[in-house]
């Protein structure tokens, strides 16, 4: 696949992306030859991998068999918090061995996309693990309605749901994964813009 004209390789990177920020710098990295570090995050909150996951696994798997680094992060410490994304209540904490069990399950099924061989693989617990528990602890107990009354998690305002300042964190915390590998690209769904 390497063969292919940077044009051939932005088509085929962007093709099925709802966005792509930007396709302008996409090509402008892909013109200069420069092997791109490509990061995907995954949280183990649940044994299996769902169809979004494929989905995006396959984008990644797209980079790599363009001769790119895939760098698969395995999200073991913000799965202790977990994705607020669509979610109508804070969600309960995952005790450490089944993050584990979890994260097992997931790279099983990762790997029947991607080549894990190739791939640079971490867990997030590397850099976010160190000196921050105290203050993720901490911000459990305290709410975003106690600090501030804005827009933010409509739904759950509206119907009278707490959302914790972890939570809000989250982002925050899932954005810094690529600072920490030096990704050239993050793939993720829509719900990562934040980020």
């Amino acid at each position: 696949m390497d063969s292919l004209s940077t044009d051939q390789q932005v088509a085929l990177l962007v093709r099925g992306c709802e966005n792509v920020y930007t396709v302008d710098e996409l090509k402008d990295r892909l013109s200069k030859g420069k092997r791109l570090r490509v990061k995907l995050g995954m949280d183990p909150t649940a044994p299996d991998l769902t169809l979004g996951h494929t989905v995006v696994l396959r984008k990644l798997r797209q980079f790599q068999d363009l001769g790119h680094k895939a760098v698969l992060i395995i999200g073991d410490y913000t799965a202790q918090i977990g994705d607020p994304s669509g979610r109508s209540e804070t969600r309960k904490p995952l005790a450490a061995r089944d993050i584990e069990a979890n994260l097992k399950h997931c790279l099983a099924h990762a790997g029947k996309v991607i080549d894990l061989g190739a791939a640079e693989t971490h867990r997030n617990s590397e850099w976010l693990g160190e000196g921050l528990h105290k203050i993720l602890e901490l911000s459990r107990a305290a709410t975003i309605q106690q600090v501030l009354r804005r827009e933010d998690f409509k739904k759950r305002l509206a119907e009278n749901s707490d959302i914790s300042l972890l939570e809000t964190l989250y982002p925050l915390l899932q954005g810094y994964d690529s600072v920490a590998v030096r990704a050239d690209v993050e793939l993720g769904g829509t719900d990562q813009k934040f980020n």
